[in-house]
């Protein structure tokens, strides 16, 4: 019986903890430009604030909505993946989510001084742009983390 070293012990499991971060599916094409959408959507329902209320609470239960199932086919999707913020990732994955946790209060800042400036129409386009944009960013540098962290554990 051939014994295996408590080095190579360590390495599986680090390979293994490792693996829901690191292998999934690639992500469609229509992902961050979808969620921009969803966020100017999101955002430009506020036009109707105070002109129908029926109208703002109806389109903010849709777009609520249109999130649930989202969720819910990504979880699908990529199976028993963490969301970000959940688990202990790799080292590599890790930095990747602190970035993305850092730019979120800087585009709601954006978004609200537009919002402010310009008014909800602006803001909207202005989110749409930047949550596209930035998904589509993360999600490049998340491929580049990922296949760093593969490399590391081999």
């Amino acid at each position: 019986m051939e014994s295996i070293g408590l080095a190579e012990q360590l390495a599986a499991a680090e390979r293994g903890a490792a693996a829901p971060y690191v292998d999934y599916p690639p992500t469609p094409w229509w992902y961050a430009p979808s969620v921009g959408v969803w966020a100017a959507a999101m955002i430009g329902t506020f036009t109707w604030w105070r002109e129908n209320a029926g109208l703002f609470v109806a389109s903010l239960a849709a777009l609520i909505a249109v999130e649930i199932l989202f969720v819910v086919w990504m979880r699908r999707r990529h199976g028993a993946l963490p969301m970000p913020g959940r688990g202990t990732p790799p080292v590599e994955i890790a930095r990747m989510w602190r970035g993305y946790v850092a730019a979120l209060p800087v585009v709601a800042l954006i978004v609200g001084l537009v919002w402010w400036l310009v008014g909800v129409p602006a803001a909207a386009g202005t989110a749409f742009v930047l949550v596209t944009a930035g998904l589509a960013f993360y999600e490049r540098r998340y491929a580049v983390a990922a296949a760093a962290t593969r490399a590391r554990l081999r």
